[in-house]
Order: structure tokens, then C-alpha cells, then sequence
């Protein structure tokens, strides 16, 4: 018996019974998607179908009497694909603390014997602790960032220990 399967609001088959289960085993068709074959009513979703096999009756939950495997049906949005989990988990935005903190940092260790990028290696310590800090007042909120703001930090504090060579030359001079 021929298959059909919806996936991303597109037909696709026909295709044997034991090739729609193998994909369903192999995850290229989800439990979600939906399938027909002749005789069913409506559309289906996979994990709704006990039996894929030409020979036996196939239980379902909705009755059969369709014929027409061209009635996609009609989604509402997009489904939902399980295996991409920034669908569920969407990351949240940098801080512009961190980002701030890691350009002060660079700016520090870039030019350290001067006093500009020494005041930038200060400001992105403070601004890399303060980020960090703050994420801890407030575990239950998510903030992304904190990768960026602990480089700005460790840039930070190599800008201030590079410029402490610079100033012991400066004072024994």
C-alpha cells in the first residue's frame, strides 16, 4: 500500500509502508508529521499509525474514507522541529557592559604603556566584575555574555599588570 507524508507543509510519496516506517526509525520522519493512504479520512500524525504493513489493517484514531492524498492539510505556523534547540531556548542578548568591558580590555593590552589604555584596562576590570556580578544578583534571569565579560576582564587585568614594568621605569628615571 502507498504512502504519502507531510514535512515543512509539502506532500511527499508515494512510498511503501515499510519505507515510511524505516524513515519514522531512522527520525527523517518525525512522530509529528503527518501521513495518508488511501482509505483514511484525514491526515495523520506518524506516531497515530500502529501497522505500516500492506497486508494487515492499519489502526489509526480517525476513521478512514478519503481518497484524495492531495489535501495537505493546512498548518497553523511553522512546526516544531524537536532536534533544534534554539527553537525552545532562544539566546538571549550580550549585556553592553560585557561588551564594553572586552573592547576596554583590548584597548588596554593594545597600547599599555600609555595612560588612555591604562584607564580602559581599569574601566574594563570594573565593567567585566560588575557584569558578573550582576548575574549573580539575579540567577533566574537569562543573561548571555558573561564569556565575554570574563575576557574582559582577564584582558583588563593584563593591560594593568603589562603597564606595571612601564611606570617602574617611569619613576626610577
Amino acid at each position: 500500500m502507498e504512502w504519502y507524508y507531510a514535512k515543512k507543509n509539502e506532500q511527499r510519496g508515494p512510498v511503501s509502508g515499510s519505507t515510511l516506517r524505516s524513515m519514522i526509525i531512522s527520525g527523517e520522519v518525525a512522530g509529528t508529521d503527518l501521513v495518508w493512504r488511501n482509505g483514511m479520512q484525514d491526515w495523520a500524525p506518524a506516531a497515530e499509525i500502529r501497522d505500516f504493513e500492506p497486508d494487515q489493517e492499519t489502526e489509526i484514531e480517525s476513521p478512514a474514507v478519503s481518497q484524495d492524498p492531495s489535501q495537505v492539510p493546512k498548518m497553523v505556523g511553522q512546526p516544531l522541529d524537536y532536534t533544534d534547540p534554539t527553537q525552545f531556548f532562544p539566546a538571549p542578548p550580550v549585556s553592553v557592559r560585557a561588551i564594553v568591558s572586552l573592547i576596554c580590555g583590548i584597548v588596554g593590552v593594545m597600547g599599555c604603556v600609555m595612560v588612555v589604555p591604562v584607564l580602559a584596562s581599569i574601566a574594563a576590570v570594573v565593567l567585566g566584575h560588575l557584569e558578573r556580578s550582576e548575574k549573580g544578583l539575579n540567577p533566574g534571569q537569562p543573561r548571555s555574555g558573561d564569556g565575554v565579560a570574563l575576557a574582559g576582564l582577564i584582558l583588563g587585568y593584563i593591560g594593568i599588570v603589562l603597564t606595571i614594568p612601564w611606570l617602574l621605569v617611569l619613576l626610577l628615571n
